[in-house]
């Protein structure tokens, strides 16, 4: 993409600046609430299914020093766009261009600590899809919910945590694809007030875990039951997360 097509955006308070499509699926607070709820440590290794510009991996690599950082992405001009962020960021991140249900083979050989993903929230039959060709693929499912589960889980090394975002009305789906590879399941939704109903669930869950699922409090976003500009009313713990890579705690 030409530097017209693209704008630089700061995220975690200027820690981090990515380029991203001026039109087209952008990157907003999602990825990065995604990125602080993973507990990942130095060392560890982490593999980013469809990571668009990279928002959700780099986010957790400028929290968390000495991380392998792979991810991928089908579109193109996305991958290209998570190498350059990467680069300009002095992160290492290999990004495989390549379809999550036909991963390259030397992919398929690795097992990961982590596996995060923010996979698509809406089903096709249910909403209108996006003219634009890259929000479309980013927003609207196209590989069904329980691929990206079942190659997330394929990915993870015994122990290993997948960490996922996804919109609240889809919970059913993800829970209904966790299968018993997987246990000691956390749920913390997120809610964008008080009083409100959840719009985005963080699921958790450990390859080899036999605690029993959790659901945790939601996270509350912002301060009071309405107000003029979201940005400026984030409650502390938001806040801290958003402009200062602070962990989220599932609970």
């Amino acid at each position: 993409m030409g530097d017209e097509a693209v704008t630089e955006d700061r995220f975690l308070g200027g820690r981090l600046v990515l380029r991203q499509p001026r039109q087209g699926y952008r990157a907003g607070i999602d990825p990065v609430l995604l990125a602080a709820s993973v507990p990942a440590v130095a060392g560890q290794s982490v593999l980013d299914l469809g990571c668009g510009v990279g928002a959700a991996a780099l986010c957790l690599g400028a929290r968390v020093a000495g991380l392998s950082l792979t991810g991928v992405e089908r579109q193109a001009d996305y991958a290209a766009l998570a190498r350059a962020n990467a680069l300009a960021n002095g992160q290492a991140f290999f990004v495989h261009e390549a379809d999550l249900a036909a991963l390259p083979a030397d992919l398929r050989a690795r097992a990961f600590d982590h596996v995060i993903m923010n996979p698509p929230y809406y089903l096709p039959s249910r909403a209108t899809r996006s003219d634009d060709p890259g929000r479309g693929a980013a927003l609207f499912e196209d590989t069904p919910l329980a691929t990206w589960i079942d190659v997330a889980t394929r990915r993870l090394r015994p122990g290993g945590h997948l960490s996922a975002i996804q919109n609240a009305a889809r919970l059913p789906d993800l829970m209904a694809a966790l299968d018993d590879r997987l246990g000691s399941v956390v749920i913390r939704p997120i809610s964008p007030r008080d009083g409100r109903d959840a719009t985005l669930v963080i699921v958790q869950a450990r390859k080899g875990g036999r605690a029993p699922a959790r659901l945790a409090a939601p996270l509350v976003l912002h301060k009071g039951a309405d107000h003029p500009g979201d940005r400026d009313h984030y409650r502390p713990e938001v806040r801290a997360i958003l402009r200062e890579a602070a962990a989220l705690d599932l609970g």
